[in-house]
């Protein structure tokens, strides 16, 4: 039975393939097929003492797998395969967005319909007559229709503006049912020739041609040398400053908002493509030069250039659509950051909004803000070398969190108030319960429905997890050390026997405080030894991983692109752009923090929910939301490793910087912060970090394991919310 253990444990890998959205394609490279095992006693009698450039004989041993098995990372050009490098080294964040702009030709065919300008006329086979077809109408299409056939009336009784008139009755059917149908304009093909005599040379003569010569497809391509029909005349027309008075302003209004709230849904931003197409290029168009053709028209060869065409008002993909790199949805989010600040500080008296709903606003606008962040530190580290990558990212991988807690500390100092230091230890801990348990497991499951067992590193793993029962040991040691050696503290205690010699109920029990002579003599010094021993720990594991044994990642980036990637590299944010706008989403962080921590007090006071479940739900896992997205990516590509990583770096970096840094800076301003923590916090913590290193032992995982960790996490946020507040809180 042990010999068949140790056969599989010498079996070699399968071969697998793993690919990543975009330009990364992850394979390991399979040993060649003759080189099969003999017998598992005669490979470790072979290879019992392997050196440098051993032979096998043919076998596979352990060590020759090692040396033969790679992970080949295959990018489109060097930016982005530095990037990819980066997101398997410690210490570095794991992004899973693209640092470099795609060629839009390379992309397939639904990301291709995604970025479509919707002027492309296609023989669409299925029914246009969709659910969210339909709901279009519902939404947008009775009241833009109705808007411009009042619009209508009004320019018909301006008996100048009848052209424009039923102009807009066209549009209003056009805009009540889009789908199918084609708005064009006519094309003037201006002909330049040069006739040059014996001697002379007579300048060049415009000849207007009316017949159609070039083919409809020639004509498409060839858009670029032919002119729209725009007569000069158009703007010495009364009734065009008639149209842009009455007509052309309000519907520009009724475009841009039914565009907003389209873009906003997400799902229906071709809607949002639809009524920002009317306001730059249709309501231009003079009256004469619109034309609206029909489906079955438009199966003719078209005389014109097309202006817009569309057949679906939905796609459930515009989840993917980016701008400049930024996924929608941290781009809907932005406008959420201008408005928390305006009523955090414009209305300091809560006139307009109370504290509950400036508090919400800030803590959503820190989403969008930790998405920045993070894509400006990756566009940093793909473009930068080692050195000035694990900087930035050591530095401002943090700077989420820490602006929250700083500023919640200086402003309990300030108050007196000890409910703000519980909250920020009840974010630290929730944070790494999160990261160990939450951000693993959820990324397990989802990537478990589609891949039935997943593999990682657990080697590379390992170094992770070394780390973090250094740094979890580390910063409760002071907290154990003080139930050891303190002295425990009761008040309001009573005796229900009315004996002296009975049992004492006592409602608030704790361990020497602050001022004990335990604290300033002991416990004190060790939290300052913690607080220089762990980031220590931490430069020696970025050494170790990424500089004297960063073979267990087993990296290799391939000199060749991907086959038909030969353009240009181009990068969505340069280094001195991503440098800037980090600098101002971090001002634009600590000024959501701030109002975070300036609001959060009433609702400490007259919320039933405890200080405790506060801390480790909201404020510790609403910045994490991009950190839980990446991983969830990661693992439906079949990449867990990387979803793990994502968590154990976060759950590392809260505990080997962050609370050091907390600690220097009570130190610099006295805010009260230790290292004493709760029973709960303690021992909650502690259990999380030994059920995640027992299940990452095999190198291996699937959606049970995951649901084992979500429902783990969720016992232990019970218990939070359980659990009574802090005396005060």
């Amino acid at each position: 039975g042990n010999w068949q253990v140790l056969e599989r444990l010498l079996r070699p890998p399968r071969a697998h393939t793993e690919s990543s959205t975009g330009n990364a394609t992850m394979s390991e490279i399979e040993p060649e097929p003759d080189l099969r095992r003999r017998s598992t006693q005669e490979a470790l009698m072979t290879c019992s003492t392997p050196t440098q450039n051993h032979s096998c004989e043919g076998i596979t041993c352990p060590r020759c797998l090692m040396m033969t098995t790679k992970t080949t990372l295959l990018a489109e050009n060097e930016v982005e395969a530095h990037k990819l490098a980066n997101n398997y080294k410690f210490g570095f964040k794991k992004w899973k967005s693209h640092v470099t702009e795609r060629p839009l030709e390379d992309r397939s065919a639904i990301v291709k319909e995604l970025y479509s300008d919707l002027n492309v006329i296609k023989q669409y086979s299925g029914s246009l007559v969709t659910f969210g077809n339909l709901l279009y109408v519902l939404l947008f299409g009775w009241w833009v229709a109705l808007l411009y056939y009042l619009i209508a009336v009004v320019m018909f009784l301006t008996v100048v503006g009848i052209p424009y008139g039923k102009m807009c009755c066209n549009l209003a059917g056009y805009y009540f049912w889009p789908f199918g149908k084609v708005i064009q304009k006519p094309y003037i093909y201006p002909r330049k020739s040069s006739v040059r005599f014996y001697g002379e040379d007579v300048a060049e003569v415009t000849a207007v041609e009316t017949t159609t010569l070039l083919d409809v497809s020639e004509r498409i391509e060839d858009s670029s040398l032919q002119t729209p029909a725009v007569g000069v005349k158009y703007w010495h027309r009364p009734s065009t400053y008639m149209w842009f008075l009455l007509g052309y302003l309000p519907l520009v209004l009724v475009h841009g908002l039914a565009s907003f709230i389209a873009w906003i849904l997400v799902i229906t931003i071709p809607v949002a493509k639809l009524n920002a197409r009317a306001i730059a290029v249709i309501l231009l168009i003079p009256p004469e030069q619109l034309q609206i053709r029909q489906p079955k028209r438009t199966e003719v060869p078209l005389d014109g250039e097309v202006v817009l065409c569309c057949y679906q008002a939905m796609n459930f993909y515009y989840y993917k659509y980016t701008v400049v790199g930024i996924n929608v949805f941290a781009v809907n989010l932005l406008p959420l950051v201008i408005v928390a600040l305006v009523l955090g500080y414009g209305d300091a008296d809560n006139r307009y909004a109370s504290s509950l709903v400036k508090f919400t606003l800030s803590v959503v606008a820190i989403v969008p803000l930790s998405h920045y962040i993070g894509m400006a530190i990756a566009s940093i580290s793909a473009q930068s070398n080692f050195a000035v990558g694990a900087v930035v990212n050591a530095t401002f991988g943090s700077i989420t969190e820490l602006t929250f807690y700083i500023t919640a500390l200086i402003k309990g100092s300030h108050k007196g108030n000890k409910c703000y230091e519980e909250v920020v230890k009840s974010a630290l801990t929730g944070t790494l319960l999160g990261c160990v348990l939450f951000i693993p497991g959820i990324s397990m499951v989802i990537g478990g429905c589609k891949h039935q067992e997943q593999r990682f590193n657990s080697r590379s793993a390992g170094v992770s997890s070394a780390l973090l029962f250094i740094s979890v040991g580390g910063v409760f040691a002071p907290t154990l050390f003080a139930k050891v050696y303190g002295s425990l503290i009761c008040q309001g205690c009573t005796n229900s026997t009315q004996n002296e010699s009975g049992p004492f109920e006592c409602s608030d029990c704790h361990f020497s405080g602050l001022q004990s002579a335990l604290f300033h003599s002991h416990i004190q010094p060790l939290i300052y030894t913690v607080s220089i021993l762990l980031p220590a720990s931490y430069v020696i594991g970025l050494i170790f991983s990424l500089k004297t044994h960063n073979h267990i990642y087993d990296i290799h980036i391939s000199d060749r692109h991907v086959p038909g990637h030969s353009h240009s590299v181009v990068v969505h944010w340069s280094r001195w752009r991503a440098v800037v706008l980090l600098i101002v989403a971090t001002i634009f962080m600590s000024a959501c923090a701030e109002l975070v921590s300036e609001h959060i007090n009433p609702l400490l006071s007259n919320s039933v929910i405890s200080s405790y479940f506060l801390g480790v739900t909201v404020l510790a896992m609403v910045p994490e939301l991009p950190e839980i997205v990446n991983g969830i990516q990661f693992a439906l590509q079949n990449n867990i490793s990387l979803s793990l990583e994502v968590g154990s770096s976060i759950a590392v970096q809260v505990c080997m910087l962050q609370i050091p840094v907390l600690v220097l800076f009570s130190v610099i301003y006295p805010v009260g912060f230790n290292l004493l923590f709760s029973d709960l916090h303690l021992w909650a913590s502690i259990f999380s970090v030994i059920l995640m290193n027992y299940i990452f032992m095999d190198g291996k995982c699937d959606y049970f394991q995951g649901t084992a960790l979500v429902v783990v996490y969720l016992i232990i946020i019970s218990m939070y919310f359980f659990a009574p507040a802090l005396s005060g809180c």
